[in-house]
């Protein structure tokens, strides 16, 4: 039986056809339930036969030991322990971990092979407002999908990033006829959040100025040059504040990945067409609307979409609708992903079911959901005046503070502690936001996430730059690939390094971080733990030294690479 990079996947092969010859059953590997164990002295653990056991029934322990009996390790492991009601414990044999692990030096993608099924994935994340500047609101949303971006990629999928600019509607009469007002239209804005407000005060207490807002929309709609020609430095401007945003965060995003509302707007009288000739729309109180199966309120009444309001305009439901459609249709994506707040969760599943009753979604579909960053007092995180903080300066804050960590690092210099500071700063707030579970709400606090303990990204750089001093001390690494593992730690990090692939994968499917972000760390703590039991650089012979420079080798690489693809700079210094 041939091998694969994945060691749980290939257990749960072997498993597999065990079972088949025999049980006489046909099961996918998956149903194999092959998982690392977390039992000391124990590597991985299948758990199939206590299902196995129940469907044929038979005693899940019986069922374990024919399984147990049939199986062709092809020197993998040793015959597996029949434990419990039915486990089926797996202990690598030594050599086939040491030449497994020797099989990724050298290998850029860590063993890690490329999906043979690649999918074209529209993934929708960041998406702020143009004429507002980025606050903290838009950071989960920005760090979570540009780390899915580089996960799927890396997987081997195509992926198509759009960044939905709230860019159309009302509001724009009001803040062109600002930028008239205060300059003729020609001059750059210096503070989007200020001339917003000023904008908003201005429409709120003068009436004629509120008069002129109202028809600049239907100037704006109706498609007057003079007025097409502010919005579009409006939203240069904006776009430029977004991009030093995106810059100093370390996000992906370019102008090319930029799809506002208005570059819907095209489609939305199709939308209704399309609704109306499938016969999924209904009037309500003078607007189409769409009712999906199965959504209803507490009170029982069916929930609508509102495609087309009572006055003939639309509403965001309607762009969503659209969006939908465009990378469908005419994009070709298979795959829909949006990362948005998890308040949205409802919304975008009456979406999605409207998309697949007018036949414009076949593939797979997903709201990916986040909480909330709260402040230490457990609300929504704001500035102490109690206004909303703004992400820039969040991010300026966290270089600052990132600043003091490095200060006492001599062999760098100024040049390099600043180039350090950065990175480490804006890797503490990026691995706070992916370091838990995405769905849930978490404080943002300093102390925590700057510090040098503990699952934080300051650790794992810590533990990056100690692998690159160990080998700059050593002048290098030998060629060849062996590897020694006579020391328990040594096995620990041969282990931890071989699931690299596991844990990527795990991530990826899930479109959890978090999965990333807990093996990195459980990596770096083998790592630790190698360093202080296995001298590196004074091992007790050549050959252990060549190994365990190796070991280190791959450690640096795997934390490198790990970090890299959540975003995270890794500098070989600190």
């Amino acid at each position: 039986m041939q091998q694969t990079a994945d060691v749980t996947e290939e257990l749960a092969r072997r498993v597999v056809a065990a079972a088949g010859k025999a049980l006489d059953v046909e099961l996918t590997p998956a149903q194999a339930l092959v998982q690392a164990s977390p039992r000391e002295g124990v590597d991985y653990q299948a758990n199939l036969a206590m299902s196995l056991g129940k469907r044929l029934g038979r005693p899940p322990r019986e069922v374990a030991g024919l399984i147990a009996g049939a199986l062709d390790l092809d020197g993998i492991a040793d015959p597996p322990e029949v434990a419990g009601p039915g486990f089926l414990n797996f202990v690598l044999r030594r050599e086939w971990l040491e030449n497994r692990t020797g099989t990724l030096l050298g290998d850029p993608r860590l063993g890690v092979p490329e999906t043979p099924a690649p999918r074209r994935i529209a993934l929708d994340y960041s998406s702020p407002n143009v004429a507002k500047e980025m606050h903290v609101g838009h950071l989960r949303t920005s760090v979570i999908g540009d780390a899915l971006v580089r996960l799927l990629r890396f997987a081997g999928h195509e992926v198509l990033p759009h960044n939905h600019l709230g860019d159309w509607g009302t509001p724009f009469g009001m803040l062109i006829e600002h930028l008239l007002d205060v300059s003729a239209g020609r001059s750059a804005i210096g503070d989007l959040d200020a001339f917003y407000r000023e904008a908003r005060r201005k429409f709120d207490t003068d009436d004629a100025f509120a008069t002129r807002a109202r028809e600049r929309v239907v100037l704006l709609q109706s498609g007057d040059e003079e007025t097409l020609g502010v919005w579009r430095e409006l939203i240069a401007e904006s776009t430029r504040h977004f991009n030093e945003v995106y810059a100093l965060l370390g996000i992906s995003l370019t102008d090319e990945d930029i799809y506002g509302e208005s570059f819907y707007n095209p489609y939305l009288a199709a939308v209704v067409a399309d609704l109306e000739k499938a016969g999924l729309t209904e009037v309500s109180d003078g607007a189409i609307c769409v009712f999906p199966e199965g959504f209803r309120n507490r009170e029982g009444d069916r929930l609508p979409l509102i495609v087309r309001k009572r006055d003939g305009g639309y509403g965001y439901a309607a762009t969503d609708l659209a969006t939908a459609r465009y990378w469908t249709a005419e994009r070709g994506a298979t795959d829909l992903l949006y990362v948005v707040g998890a308040p949205q969760a409802q919304h975008f599943a009456m979406v999605f079911a409207v998309c697949r009753a007018a036949g414009w979604l076949t593939g797979h579909a997903e709201h990916i959901g986040f909480g909330t960053v709260l402040g230490a007092d457990g609300k929504t995180m704001r500035t102490r005046a109690g206004d909303t903080v703004k992400l820039a300066d969040l991010l300026t804050e966290a270089v600052s503070q990132a600043a003091a960590v490095v200060a006492e690092r001599s062999e760098l210099d100024a040049a390099g502690r600043a180039e350090v500071a950065r990175a480490v700063g804006i890797g503490a707030v990026k691995y706070a936001d992916l370091s838990g579970d995405r769905e849930r709400d978490y404080v943002f606090a300093w102390d925590r996430m700057l510090a040098k303990e503990g699952n934080t990204s300051v650790y794992l750089q810590y533990a990056h730059a100690r692998t690159q001093s160990i080998l700059r001390k050593a002048g290098g690494v030998p060629g060849g690939t062996e590897i020694l593992l006579e020391a328990p730690a040594e096995r620990a990090l041969a282990l931890k390094l071989l699931r690299f692939g596991e844990a990527l994968k795990a991530a990826t499917t899930a479109y959890a971080p978090h999965k990333l972000c807990t093996y990195l760390y459980e990596t770096a703590v083998a790592f630790s733990r190698f360093f202080e039991e296995c001298p590196v650089l004074k091992a007790p012979s050549p050959s252990l030294r060549a190994s365990r420079l190796r070991l280190t080798r791959l450690t640096s690489h795997t934390l490198a690479l790990g970090l890299s693809l959540l975003g995270i700079e890794a500098p070989d210094q600190l």
